[in-house]
């Protein structure tokens, strides 16, 4: 392919960016000698960037010769990005700056889980937001919306979403007719990977696998720096591997799938079962925190079972490490203990670090991450 003077001058803005984001603040000097290109490059995208105030100057410091230098780092507050995470009764918000930090953050119940009420919800608290931060409309970048299902973030388009019943539905174009900003959608737990590989565990990784347990089970993939989607953007359901012949009915119709018997959903049903309690997450919480046998032990199998089929991840792709997130990270060593033994006890031979990087609103910036990351990656282009 034949790179031309834009293309060119897109590379190095790319380059550049990403260095400050990895880096953090560095003197013009500095990112000549980490990228490679000439002093006059350096200082013409360094001030196009500025102009776009993308990034600008910090207090000048002392270089190793006594001289002062003046670091350049990225303005992350110069641009927002709005994140919802769609779960079945409610979607949950967020307005960030480029490096994903919650601005304004809300939980909105949801009763209408058709594409009209869902998107109206969205647009209509977007503004909410924006007033609850104190921040302008005109400094919103995009959108990131992560849908549970199959996902084509190129199109837009949702293939297939089981929990809300949907087939083949432009997404991104139907929001984005309401909201005329641009609009990225993409897998719930690939979302949470982009967060992760931007500013999370993994932004120090070319290729690691971002683990997700709460109400399902995902395991995206990021090969070479990138968000592996595979052929028909199916790729990374962990959670729908057939852990049990003819076992539990799963959401997705099948029976016997890996989130069906080890997710939070088949937790809580086992507790009530054993325990003779009403399903209640804080009561099964309260019981785990307080050394219950059978709290632990359903948390034993379920990490244990997640564990065994980790490890053909690791066993397939080799990740550097696996970062793991979901409301399920709250039981900590109770559930990562067995799905660390099981995965090193069934893999061949790499023995990746299992490293829990979760925090409140984490789905939510990573749906905002969907947005931030092209401010990182000049190719990627809104879907819809």
């Amino acid at each position: 392919m034949k790179i031309n003077a834009t293309m060119s001058r897109a590379l190095n803005r790319r380059m550049i960016l990403n260095h400050l984001r990895r880096e953090g603040p560095m003197s013009r000097a500095d990112i000549t000698a980490l990228t490679g290109l000439s002093p006059a490059a350096v200082t013409f995208v360094v001030a196009e960037l500025m102009d776009e105030a993308l990034v600008q100057e910090r207090e000048a410091v002392a270089n190793i010769k006594g001289r002062p230098s003046t670091p350049i780092d990225i303005n992350y507050g110069s641009r927002l990005a709005f994140g919802f995470k769609l779960n079945k009764d409610s979607i949950n918000c967020v307005l960030t700056d480029l490096a994903t930090t919650v601005l304004a953050s809300a939980d909105l119940p949801i009763s209408d889980t058709s594409p009209a009420g869902i998107t109206t919800a969205i647009a209509g608290n977007m503004p909410v937001l924006l007033k609850t931060a104190d921040r302008a409309e005109a400094d919103v970048m995009g959108i990131g919306v992560s849908i549970p299902g199959e996902i084509d973030p190129v199109t837009g388009m949702c293939i297939q979403s089981p929990r809300f019943g949907w087939q083949s539905l432009p997404f991104a174009e139907l929001l984005g007719e309401q909201v005329k900003v641009p609009v990225w959608i993409d897998d719930d737990v690939n979302a949470f990977g982009i967060a992760q590989r931007l500013f999370g565990a993994g932004r120090d990784h070319q290729n690691f696998a971002a683990l997700a347990i709460g109400a399902g089970i995902g395991c995206s993939l990021i090969i070479g720096g990138e968000i592996y989607h595979g052929g028909r953007s199916a790729a990374g359901k962990l959670g729908h591997i057939i852990s049990v012949e003819n076992g539990r009915r799963c959401e997705c119709g099948r029976r016997g799938c890996l989130m069906a018997h080890a997710a939070e959903p088949y937790m809580l049903d086992e507790w009530e079962r054993l325990s003779g309690a009403p399903i209640s997450r804080d009561g099964f919480v309260e019981a785990a925190t307080n050394n219950s046998e059978l709290a632990i032990s359903i948390l034993r199998d379920a990490g244990s079972r997640v564990g065994r089929h980790l490890a053909d991840v690791v066993n397939m792709f080799d990740p550097d490490v696996i970062i793991v997130g979901g409301e399920a990270v709250q039981f900590g060593e109770l559930l990562l203990g067995p799905i660390r033994e099981a995965m090193e006890r069934f893999s061949f031979f790499s023995k990746p670090e299992l490293i829990a990087d979760w925090v409140s609103n984490s789905w939510a910036r990573g749906a905002a991450a969907l947005a931030t990351q092209n401010i990182f990656d000049f190719q990627r282009a809104p879907s819809g």
